[in-house]
Order: structure tokens, then sequence, then C-alpha cells
């Protein structure tokens, strides 16, 4: 090992400055996204209450309106989750009624995924509720559509199955 290798281990690291701190409070793209999100959660996850759903019950809730069952495998993709945070998530849906598993015939390792017929009515209840509020949304942004392109690219997913907005 070198000198200068040995003066480097040795060298704790410097404590950031609090002008850093606001630099990355003013600048950071991830906690500026973590804080629309919230933010955005939240106001969806009030308006759905009456439904009995939370945003991200509902996101989950729409991704199985298919016409056909979907494996969880291309849900989990869908919805950017690892399967572990999916199935954690179809839980209480499961258990409230409005989704069911089971295995898929042509591959008994995989599991399909689909909405129930009290599933399908809590969608129902909770799409123009959604619809309404995200109109609202879309009324503060000068160019939501730019918006989702951009927040599409940063997520580097492909949302041209139309199976989830």
């Amino acid at each position: 090992m070198s000198t200068l290798d040995a003066a480097f281990q040795m060298r704790t690291p410097a404590e950031p400055s609090f002008e850093t701190t606001l630099h990355v409070r003013d600048t950071c793209l991830c906690l500026h996204a973590q804080r629309a999100a919230r933010a955005l959660a939240r106001r969806f996850d009030i308006a759905l209450k009456p439904v009995g759903i939370t945003s991200g019950q509902f996101s989950l809730l729409m991704s199985l309106n298919r016409p056909r069952a979907p494996k969880l495998g291309s849900v989990a993709a869908l919805l950017a989750m690892d399967r572990t945070t999916l199935t954690a998530n179809l839980k209480p849906l499961e258990r409230q009624g409005l989704v069911a598993t089971s295995v898929d015939p042509i591959d008994r390792r995989a599991r399909l995924l689909r909405l129930t017929p009290a599933g399908r009515r809590a969608l129902g209840k909770a799409a123009p509720i959604w619809q309404r509020v995200h109109a609202q949304i879309e009324t503060g942004i000068s160019d939501p559509g730019q918006l989702r392109a951009e927040l599409g690219r940063l997520s580097g997913m492909d949302h041209g199955d139309g199976a989830n907005g």
C-alpha cells in the first residue's frame, strides 16, 4: 500500500456543510419527486377514503382491470415493485375480497391476479373520484403531458400498453 493510499484511508470524510444541505434541499430531484409523490398520494388517499381504498390500492386494482388475468410478475413490473412488495400489498385487498389469486394453469409456477366482482364495484366507485381529483390537479400544472413524459423517461418505463395511467 502506498503512503498516499494509507493517508487516504486514515482520513475521515468531512461532514457536509449547512450550505450543502440547503443545496440538496433546493435542487435534489429525488427529494422533490418524493415530496410531490407524497402530496399527491395524500390528496388521492383523502378523496378515495369513502371507497375504502388508498391511492396505491387504486393503482394496483386498476392495473388488474384487464380482459385477462395478468401474472403477478407483469403487474409488479408495471407498478415498478418487487414481487415481495406486491404480494404484501395484495394481502389486504384479498382480505377485503377485492382481488383473488390463482395458479396459472399454463405455468403452474406463476400466479394470476384478478379483480373480484367486489373489486370491480370498488373500482367503479373510485374511478369517477380519481377522474375528478386528477382533473383538478392537472389544472395546476402548466404542461401535464410533458410532466408525464419526463416522469416516464426518468422511471425508464414504457407505458405504451395503456394498462395504467
